[in-house]
């Protein structure tokens, strides 16, 4: 029972990490590989300031990673299949079609790339 525990606890902190829209697109952005900040305010139509912070915070969390290439630093998913394990997330907000209709659900199925992963099982397993 510890390990579920434990288990449960890290799980929980990953969904806070989460807790955040911004957050979420972000990842979702990454999941179509590495990104500059300003690429990612642009796709995003956040501020480099904000994307920064949200960028800083996924880094503390090792859910994403940075390279730098002179002053640029670009960021990429520690796990790339994690992107996709977010849009999988989609059914369950089908689910709640009272809250969400159907249509806007299949738009952004459509707007977000499908990530697919070679090896990645899209965090299944």
């Amino acid at each position: 029972m510890p390990n579920r525990v434990l288990i449960a606890r890290e799980l929980a902190d990953l969904f806070k990490l989460l807790a955040h829209p911004d957050r979420i697109r972000l990842i979702e952005e990454l999941g179509a590989g590495e990104k500059a900040v300003n690429e990612l305010g642009d796709s995003t139509g956040l501020p480099s300031a904000r994307v920064s912070q949200h960028l800083a915070l996924l880094r503390a969390h090792r859910v994403v990673d940075e390279r730098r290439d002179g002053r640029h630093r670009y960021y990429h998913l520690v796990q790339p299949g994690f992107a996709a394990w977010i849009v999988d997330g989609l059914d369950f907000v089908a689910g709640r079609e009272q809250v969400v209709d159907a249509a806007k659900i299949r738009a952004v199925r459509r707007q977000w790339p499908a990530t697919p992963v070679a090896g990645s099982g899209r965090g299944r397993g």
